[in-house]
């Protein structure tokens, strides 16, 4: 009964840092009358302590509070203790207050630096920069309450035991952002303050519909397998796991009912690349092909058992390079279609072009059956299950982002109208469209879900955001998606390699060893000594902005045809020497030897 008990234990809701000059105390501030934890700032040890240490002309500490503990890194001679400073409640799941993390900090145990060599020293600060690039991470969201790894059919599935358990042990490993982070604390058994941490979007809107309210939430949970950035993180690695890998749970209650529908994106499943070379886009290049039947076939595995039946729904273009993309595809995944997988190509681009996004219908009437087939969760007002769901569609375009996203919100959608209808909220023929303000607060929602999961991988809000936020293209949603792919580019050519080292350090991609060569590449003079700075991006737009404002003034006066010209030849000449050799330019990731 006792290991019960313990296993029960809350978690730790707000605590008090107390900074001294060689250790933090961190105390339990929520009433729960419990032990404090001592951390050792010169080798990061850890202790349980029933009262805080004496203060005094010597020993004065700092004092704030924090609202959580994420986890500790350990680097070359140092380790980094990473707490919560600030917090926002943003909705609730399934009736738990949800929080949006604001702002972390980095504690540095590094005392024993002092005695370290200069050479460790130097590669510590190296590595220690790239934490303070992951404290700025964004999307990170929280519960005290409930396990927000897990979708609400897996955890009405939970058994009694397993619900007795500690949210971290309770937790989906894929989807815990800071699983790796907490690895020191729960050799510690440190469970009260083992908080799980869930990379994605948290959105929730309240509506009327005639004289009932509706409460829709959209989640999204990023999964850290293979985590990173846009142009860094491309297909799969050898096992299956794809990049920008996010599986996507609406969620609706009304009149006492539950209904929930999930639905994943991933890149395709084989092994390719897009090497950055300061070119607009990179060359598709297909790694291995030999082996892209064996590495879908692993991807596929995986998650039907995760999710049962597979629909895998292609977005890219037949032809160029990403034809080749989808054609590969197609061949890798051929051998292993079943009953429980199918895969549809749809060119998104030929058939609904820039505009006409209605013409995803001509999609929707070639899914319908397995919506229908494989349904979605409902629990009725006694928590019971009615229906549950038994397939997921797997969407994709290239980056899985824009395309993907105005086509999750379509069949989203349609989901939701099945499920008002099933619960006799809507009529046979009656639509989300029929709602004013339903329609509107629906469109949003699925927005700013789009714009979130599009900034963790590409720096920037989503292409098409408007058609899912206005439902039709706008003239100010166009040049929006003109100055986000512009940020786009200069993101994946200039910090994405910095970011994506920061990535793989936090999630254990990359584990830093004073036995290994982790030497940092050393710093080059030359154009290589201004390596993360945009020099070229500025000169090819400076060369750019010239033959524009010359092509202008043709008409008045020739010459400016000739400077026009110059200028264009210029900025070409630029570029090609750049790509050339583009890593004179780009900021690349430095961190070459993976955990896995």
């Amino acid at each position: 009964m006792m290991e019960r008990a313990e296993s029960c234990q809350k978690l730790y809701t707000r605590l008090r840092l107390w900074e001294f000059p060689d250790e933090y105390v961190i105390e339990p501030t929520d009433g729960s009358s419990a032990s404090s934890l001592k951390i050792n700032r010169a080798d990061a040890s850890m202790k349980l302590i029933d009262a805080i240490p004496e203060c005094g002309s010597v020993r004065v500490p700092k004092i704030q509070t924090i609202f959580g503990v994420v986890g500790m890194l350990k680097l070359v001679a140092g380790s980094y203790l990473i707490v919560i400073t600030e917090r926002e409640c943003v909705g609730s799941y399934l009736g738990h207050p949800i929080f949006k993390v604001m702002s972390l900090r980095i504690l540095p145990c590094d005392h024993s630096l002092k005695t370290s060599s200069p050479e460790q020293k130097k590669v510590e600060s190296e590595f220690a920069g790239l934490l303070k690039v992951a404290e700025k991470t964004c999307g990170l969201f929280f519960s005290y309450d409930t396990n927000l790894t897990l979708s609400a059919q897996r955890l009405n599935d939970l058994g009694d035991e397993s619900k007795l358990l500690p949210l971290w042990r309770q937790a989906e490993p894929r989807f815990l952002w800071n699983n790796y982070m907490l690895e020191v604390l729960i050799d510690n058994k440190l469970d009260p303050y083992l908080l799980p941490v869930v990379q994605g979007s948290f959105h929730n809107f309240q509506a009327a519909i005639g004289k009932e309210i509706v409460d829709i939430t959209l989640i999204a949970r990023r999964c850290t397998r293979r985590n990173g950035t846009r142009m860094w993180r491309r297909g799969a690695d050898p096992d299956g796991y794809v990049a920008n890998f996010v599986e996507t749970e609406q969620i609706v209650q009304m009149n006492g009912f539950t209904a929930s529908f999930v639905q994943v994106r991933g890149s395709m499943p084989f092994l390719w690349e897009q090497i950055v070379d300061l070119t607009y886009k990179p060359k598709f290049e297909i790694v291995k092909p030999e082996e892209a039947p064996r590495v879908a076939e692993r991807h596929f595995l995986d998650l039907r058992k995760k999710y049962g039946s597979v629909l895998a729904i292609d977005l890219v273009n037949t032809t160029g390079g990403e034809g080749r993309l989808s054609e590969k595809f197609a061949s890798a995944v051929q051998p292993i279609l079943s009953d429980d997988l199918r895969y549809i190509h749809f060119d998104f681009h030929k058939i609904c072009g820039h505009v006409h996004f209605e013409r995803l219908s001509i999609l929707y009437d070639q899914i319908a059956d397995f919506l229908d087939k494989n349904g979605y969760l409902l629990l009725n007002d006694k928590g019971e299950k009615m229906k549950e769901q038994l397939g997921v569609v797997r969407t994709n375009c290239i980056d899985c982002l824009d395309r993907t996203n105005v086509t999750q919100s379509m069949i989203g959608r349609k989901m939701l109208e099945l499920q008002l209808r099933r619960i006799g909220v809507f009529a046979a023929e009656e639509t989300i469209s029929s709602h004013t303000n339903l329609d509107e607060k629906y469109k949003i929602l699925w927005a700013n879900h789009g714009d979130d999961v599009s900034i963790q991988y590409s720096g920037t809000p989503a292409l098409k955001g408007d058609f899912v936020r206005y439902g039709k293209r706008t003239v100010q949603g166009i040049l929006n998606d003109f100055y986000n792919a512009l940020g786009r580019y200069y993101f994946n050519n200039f910090s994405d390699g910095t970011k994506q080292d920061a990535i793989d350090l936090l999630q254990g991609h990359y584990i830093v060893s004073v036995s290994r060569d982790m030497t940092p590449p050393s710093q080059k003079g030359g154009l290589e000594a201004v390596a993360h700075f945009p020099a070229a991006f500025c000169l090819v737009s400076l060369g750019l902005f010239f033959t524009i404002l010359s092509l202008s003034q043709a008409r008045y006066d020739l010459r400016h045809l000739f400077f026009s010209a110059l200028w264009a030849t210029i900025s070409i000449g630029i570029a090609a020497v750049v790509k050339a050799n583009g890593r004179i330019f780009c900021n690349r990731p430095r961190l070459h030897k993976p955990r896995r």
